[in-house]
């Protein structure tokens, strides 16, 4: 079974009665952090429970040291997971407002703890649930707890001295999910230093959707992602992004085109520029300041 699965909207409306079923809804806003919980309250998919990115799939920030959404500790997300309902038998449908990036995040999480099984995102979110004519809900389940038995896999993940060590490697792939304007240090919304990291090339995920925010076929995908790769292998490939969530989007995608995951460097570019001695590039992928 493929590690990454869409499921449309009418699969969703004839799974819903299906015990066994958990769904997260996982709506946030990085300049609103308040919004997804509000929204959720105001209507969500019947049986869907709230996923916050900053409280429930992310640890606390550690000033000067972490990113922006570091990784929440494994037994703090197991404890969360279980909470909803998780068992490892469960089909899990994750969805936020129609993009997928908070969703793809979920679902990042999920494989790290081993649930690789049965975990699908919801093909354009909230936004398609609502234009198909699905309808929402304001009643809060109260699920039964879960048993989901989880542990983290290490080889996911790349750390920032495991990645400087690496930016000179001929075969590594280095994808930052970013828009190109952020990749190229033209302006930076968010942290306090902008570009990228040497050697990085811009693969910024909203290009995994189409013009409704549904993924696009794999077909296209692979030639999206091949054309990033060139001559290198897919096993030599990192993904990151600002903080480590839309870097999960890439992930996503990369494995509906049928490559392997890749590791994520979860701390991504917020974390990166929190050591001034890690060099840094603005301006197109070539670009290298050392």
């Amino acid at each position: 079974m493929p590690i990454a699965q869409l499921l449309s909207t009418d699969q969703l409306q004839a799974r819903l009665d299906q015990p066994e079923l958990v769904i997260l809804d996982c709506r946030f806003a990085l300049d609103d952090p308040a919004y997804g919980q509000r929204s959720y309250a105001d209507g969500h998919i019947a049986g869907a429970q709230f996923a916050d990115l900053e409280r429930d799939l992310s640890g606390p920030i550690q000033k000067g040291i972490s990113g922006r959404h570091p990784l929440p500790e494994p037994a703090q997300l197991l404890a969360r997971l279980r909470a909803w309902g998780l068992h490892d038998n469960s089909t899990v449908v994750l969805y936020d407002d129609g993009p997928g990036t908070f969703a793809a995040r979920a679902w990042w999480l999920l494989t790290w703890l081993g649930k690789r099984e049965g975990v699908y995102l919801l093909d354009g979110g909230l936004q398609a649930w609502r234009e198909a004519g699905g309808e929402l809900s304001q009643v809060l389940p109260q699920p039964a707890p879960g048993d989901f038995d989880g542990h983290p896999d290490s080889s996911l993940l790349v750390d920032a001295s495991q990645l400087q060590q690496r930016l000179t490697d001929p075969q590594l792939t280095l994808l930052d999910a970013r828009a190109l304007p952020r990749f190229r240090g033209e302006v930076e919304p968010l942290d306090p230093v902008a570009g990228h990291i040497p050697g990085a090339r811009c693969a910024a995920f909203t290009d995994n959707l189409d013009s409704t925010g549904h993924f696009l076929p794999a077909a296209q995908l692979r030639q999206r992602f091949a054309a990033q790769l060139g001559e290198r292998p897919a096993s030599e490939l990192v993904a990151y992004c600002g903080s480590g969530v839309t870097a999960c989007h890439n992930l996503f995608a990369l494995c509906l085109a049928g490559y392997p995951l890749a590791p994520l460097y979860a701390g991504s570019w917020s974390e990166w520029i929190t050591d001034p001695s890690r060099p840094v590039a603005v301006g197109d992928e070539q670009t290298r300041n050392r």
